[in-house]
């Protein structure tokens, strides 16, 4: 199996549905569907059932999307220490969130024209490590969302965005203009797994334990709500699909909008990336 061949995988699973996540990988859908049918091949098994609304994994593909996030995580770190041994500069930025938000284009932009000569590594991120793999030294620095626990980070807040309910159009609730958290108390929500952050946990759930789906990624909720009626939470202002609406929650704290490095890091290229970061999102 190849590395580019199980970031594929991953990505489809993730966003389980093909168009989506070739819109991701930067590249056209059937060169993507033939590099999946191919790793079933040699895998000799179904790794996704799919339909026309989408895919879902099946109990092989389950167990091969845990081995190949380990598999690219461990190939991270390699490329990083090779690449640190080597003296390349570089500089790898965690993501978790829309990678379409202006605010990333922006400090993309930015951060190009003051180190044109920095070679740039994104890694995108799940929902189960809000920090993006920066304590386990996956990432320099990441651009993430609150709150989480800080202990031996520097976070630099550079937006906040408010949160609404995501729920099928077709639901009642879908046609109040704002919900409260009380609304919503005999719902079901999605959950996030055993071990991921407490702070952020209890964010995302609206401060009290729930019981729901298992989910790891934004695709996961929306199906969840698409599929089971499962509550979610979103911030404002992203695009939707038409089966879904989200209405906002007036007693639910903004999501911030962060930057985020290792206390004490001295590297000049996180300390100026965070800088520009600050300007980019303030414009």
């Amino acid at each position: 199996m190849e590395l580019r061949t199980l970031r594929y995988f991953v990505a489809v699973a993730e966003e389980l549905h093909f168009g989506r996540a070739a819109t991701r990988l930067h590249m056209s859908q059937p060169p993507l569907s033939r590099a999946i049918k191919r790793l079933e091949g040699d895998v000799g098994a179904l790794l996704f059932a799919r339909s026309p609304t989408g895919v879902t994994l099946t109990p092989v593909g389950a167990v091969l999307l845990d081995e190949a996030r380990a598999l690219l995580d461990h190939a991270d770190r390699v490329r990083a220490r090779v690449s640190a041994a080597a003296g390349g500069a570089t500089l790898t930025v965690g993501i978790l969130g829309d990678g379409t938000d202006p605010g990333v284009s922006r400090l993309a932009a930015a951060y190009r024209r003051a180190h044109p000569g920095i070679d740039i590594r994104i890694r995108e991120t799940d929902l189960t490590d809000p920090t993006c793999g920066l304590r386990t030294g996956l990432v320099d620095v990441a651009l993430t969302r609150a709150p989480f626990d800080e202990t031996a980070l520097t976070v630099r807040t550079l937006r906040t965005d408010p949160v609404g309910v995501v729920l099928r159009a077709d639901d009642p609730l879908a046609r109040r203009e704002r919900l409260r958290l009380a609304d919503l108390s005999d719902r079901r929500w999605f959950r996030f797994p055993q071990g991921t952050d407490p702070a952020w946990q209890s964010y995302w759930h609206g401060g009290t334990p729930r019981e729901g789906p298992v989910v790891r990624a934004v695709q996961e909720c929306l199906h969840a709500v698409l599929w089971n009626g499962t509550v979610g939470l979103a911030p404002l202002g992203h695009d939707l699909p038409a089966e879904l609406a989200v209405v906002p929650l007036v007693d639910m704290a903004p999501s911030r909008v962060v930057a985020v490095c290792n206390e004490g890091d001295g590297n000049p290229l996180i300390r100026s990336f965070i800088g520009i970061a600050a300007a980019a999102y303030r414009l």
